[in-house]
């Protein structure tokens, strides 16, 4: 499958791919690596990044892309909408269908809540569904939350809210059991054992897996409970701005039919945000391994109803995006290869780097080996740097691959390449939001009253940096905990009369700082289109026809 250019490159790989399966390259010190993410990681590059002028958060840095539809104009700027008689009714709203979303209202329903989830797409089309490698948790003989807890915050370079890192790491083995006797079929050994391995930066092998779809097999048993719940979901439609009463309380959501562009008004006790990611901004041009719906809107939602965000100007960019061939840029190729034997090689066929470093550190390592080492393979598309998946084989035996990571095989089979026998090209694709809104451990945010947030809207959770499977956890971990305190607290709570003036308040502020945009925000989808072949239905809001 590999063009005549990749030709000489790849026998230096298969020349020494006994010797690479053998050797153990060193880790890398404190020193080294902080050196090589301030020179070579997205993050750091200055010029990509501005300071908000406006907001909760106003002089702090984000990427530009995040700084557009921050100071946006809302899509309601120009639109009233009646709040007197909503369309919906419920003690509590969860904005999202992914896998904190889902996890969130089953909880709440367990809680004795009328609960409802609103989602932009369809129910389970998230970021969740896409996550291959498994999800982390402390709980064999030889582990603990308190060396979890330490692998996780000095794996985020020390930034992350401790208080939540210790409800991520302390609850990770209840949910393991709780997803267990929901249905989801993990990886067990002939006594129906937990099979773990390790991530990048664990120091124990604690990573539950389901073969290499544990995501998928996880949204699948969740769905699959909201649906015996009888949890109503609303498909297809995205909340456009979040609604307060006259006490500055969250109290529901404007939403948004993404077919008929009718507009709904939801009242609620409380609000879950559940929105998911960001890759879909695709920051400083990168391919992303994120689902369709994955553009930060709940940033954008809980940031103009007056909550803070923390560490917006920090990305995951995974290091193993699928490179060739072009029709899956940016696919995301699961750690999983490399925790079962897989080395990263550059083009001269020499293992370059420790394959678990962190993710943060081996996707700067990529760009270094490609960019000043002058080390990487050309695709057409870019550089890129061989994953030598033939070596997970050679170590373990026949039959591993099959066996372990199906998904994998399947992906680059459909285009020729047996990674059994032949190693697959990869460079570093756009794959989470580390930062997002601040929340307390109740998962409120620390601004806006009767505000939850879970999954990755969140910030704090990871710090600077994720750990390979600690977002499977954090989804269950704070959408479980988010469901019941949004719950409980909604059973205190009376609404006051629904006020969109916050949104007024925003559009103000946008026009005395001097910020002058044509975009109005959040943005929902992307658009993969020519500019003279958009039709930019989603850059307006026309009136509703109910």
């Amino acid at each position: 499958m590999y063009p005549e250019s990749m030709m000489e490159s790849l026998k230096k790989v298969e020349a020494n791919r006994a010797a690479n399966a053998a050797y153990e390259p060193a880790r890398m010190s404190a020193e080294d690596k902080d050196a090589l993410l301030k020179k070579y990681h997205p993050d750091y590059i200055e010029d990509q990044f501005e300071n908000l002028k406006i907001g909760p958060n106003k002089g702090e840095k984000v990427p530009h892309e995040l700084a557009a539809m921050l100071q946006a104009h809302s899509r309601l700027a120009n639109y009233e909408v009646d709040l007197s008689n909503p369309d919906y009714d419920v003690d509590v709203l969860v904005i999202g269908g992914g896998g904190s979303g889902s996890a969130a209202a089953i909880m709440a329903n367990e809680g004795g809540a009328n609960v409802m989830i609103v989602t932009k797409l369809r129910h389970g089309d998230a970021n969740t569904m896409m996550a291959e490698g498994g999800i982390q948790a402390a709980d064999k003989e030889n582990d603990s939350p308190a060396q979890h807890f330490i692998d996780c915050y000095g794996g985020g370079h020390f930034a992350a809210k401790k208080e939540l890192v210790y409800k991520l790491v302390t609850e990770a083995p209840d949910c393991i059991l709780w997803l267990n006797h929901l249905g989801v079929e993990f990886d067990k050994d002939e006594d129906g054992r937990m099979v773990t391995t390790h991530g990048g930066g664990t120091s124990r092998k604690r990573m539950h897996a389901a073969k290499d779809y544990s995501g998928a097999e996880i949204m699948r048993t969740l769905r699959d409970e909201v649906i015996n719940r009888k949890i109503p979901v609303v498909d297809f439609t995205s909340a456009i701005e979040i609604i307060k009463d006259d006490k500055g309380n969250a109290a529901g959501a404007v939403l948004l039919n993404m077919e008929t562009r009718q507009i709904k008004v939801a009242k609620a006790k409380t609000v879950i945000i559940c929105t998911g990611g960001a890759g879909r901004m695709h920051y400083q041009g990168f391919p992303t391994s994120n689902h369709y719906g994955a553009t930060a809107d709940g940033l954008v939602l809980g940031y103009r109803a007056g909550a803070k965000l923390l560490y917006p100007d920090t990305l995951q960019y995974h290091p193993t995006g699928a490179a060739y061939p072009s029709q899956i840029l940016g696919a995301l190729v699961t750690e999983k290869v490399r925790s079962i034997g897989a080395k990263l090689v550059n083009a001269n066929g020499e293992v370059y780097i420790h394959p678990l470093e962190t993710r943060d550190v081996n996707a700067a390592g990529i760009i270094r080996e490609t960019s000043d080492r002058g080390n990487g393979i050309d695709t057409g598309d870019g550089q890129a740097v061989w994953l030598d998946t033939p070596m997970i084989e050679l170590i373990h035996g026949e039959g591993t691959i099959m066996k372990r990571i199906p998904a994998m095989h399947r992906m680059f089979a459909k285009f020729g390449i047996d990674i059994r026998k032949e190693p697959i090209l990869v460079y570093p694709t756009l794959h989470y939001q580390n930062g997002g809104l601040d929340i307390d451990t109740n998962c409120m945010t620390t601004e806006v009253e009767n505000l939850f947030v879970a999954g990755e809207a969140v910030g704090g959770i990871h710090g600077r940096n994720r750990l390979m499977g600690n977002s499977l956890l954090d989804i269950i971990v704070f959408g479980r905990d988010a469901g019941i305190a949004a719950a409980a607290k909604a059973k205190d709570v009376t609404v006051g009369n629904l006020t969109l003036d916050h949104v007024k308040a925003f559009e103000k502020e946008l026009a005395d700082a001097g910020i002058e945009t044509e975009l109005i925000s959040p943005k929902l989808l992307p658009d993969y289109r020519p500019e003279d072949k958009k039709d930019h239905m989603l850059d307006v809001i026309v009136p509703d026809y109910k």
